[in-house]
């Protein structure tokens, strides 16, 4: 199924899975899946293969069995810097074959020489190709904090539009801690003509070594209300991480009451926190399926 439709009748909730290490016992991302397609998620991201390279093999086939052995919907990331268009090619219908209709399209991390020699430099090429060439559903990626490349709002926001115009079908937010940055950009998107629906990413903070690597990598601005959060409980390690749990509780509980489309929870392969985050808030997830189809 393709995830676009979804959104058709409910609030959405998926939840985001990464695969093990090239030198890591792969039973242990099957472990996981068991536990966590007891939830029941509209459907499973898969990153592409932690360490990149050769290991986006395992992408396709974690994504493949999460549909034929857990049967759950599954989405498929793919990066696209440094690819020329026979690479892709060869991916997309590696892709195809598996069974996977729903693709995540990403430029990727920039490394020194990734672009060397590649046709597909940014996630609209990406998106345009697989447009062009095939049937999927095709995902993108929004900050509602801004990409930290772009040079402000009105510039991410036209390139997002772009992205749409190119053949994007649903979108997923990056993680954010506030709230407030995701309403105001949903407003902005709204004004700029974006139609698609927006998925809010939601990650569960639960240890202070997240913390540091998110706001390095993602230019996510710390709250207030988050700050006294892990100023109080930074030396407790079951502490800090139930304090995680109940504030990304807070915040989904707000979203949904605040009608966002879908909420994509960053699961860190971690099924506790994830049952723990879905156990509070999947009533009101009935309801507002309820709401929506009634």
């Amino acid at each position: 199924m393709k995830t676009a439709e979804l959104f058709e009748q409910k609030t959405v909730f998926s939840l985001e899975v990464f695969p093990p290490r090239p030198d890591a016992d792969e039973r242990v991302i099957y472990q996981t899946l068991e536990q966590l397609s007891d939830i029941k998620p509209d459907f499973i991201s898969v990153t592409y293969g932690a360490g990149g390279g050769k290991n986006g093999c395992k992408t396709i086939r974690i994504a493949s069995d999460i549909q034929n052995r857990y049967g759950v919907e599954s989405v498929a990331h793919m990066p696209c810097i440094g690819l020329t268009k026979a690479q892709a090619r060869e991916i997309l219908d590696r892709m195809q074959e598996a069974g996977i209709e729903n693709i995540l399209a990403l430029r990727g991390d920039r490394t020194d020489g990734a672009e060397a020699g590649g046709d597909l430099r940014h996630a609209s090429d990406l998106i345009t190709f697989i447009r062009e060439n095939y049937d999927f559903n095709i995902i993108a990626a929004c900050y509602p904090e801004v990409h930290p490349e772009s040079r402000n709002a009105v510039d991410d926001l036209k390139w997002l539009k772009y992205k749409v115009d190119c053949g994007a079908d649903h979108l997923i937010t990056q993680l954010f801690l506030d709230n407030d940055y995701f309403y105001d950009f949903r407003e902005k998107t709204c004004i700029a003509g974006i139609d698609v629906p927006i998925e809010a990413g939601i990650m569960p903070v639960t240890n202070k070594r997240q913390i540091q690597r998110m706001v390095k990598l993602c230019g996510v601005e710390l709250p207030k209300k988050f700050v006294r959060v892990l100023e109080k409980y930074e030396h407790n390690e079951t502490a800090l991480r139930d304090a995680g749990i109940a504030y990304a509780i807070d915040q989904i509980t707000d979203l949904i009451a605040e009608g966002a489309d879908g909420i994509h929870l960053y699961t860190m392969n971690d099924p506790y926190v994830a049952h723990r985050i879905f156990d509070a808030v999947q009533s009101l997830l009935s309801v507002s399926a309820a709401v929506t189809t009634g």
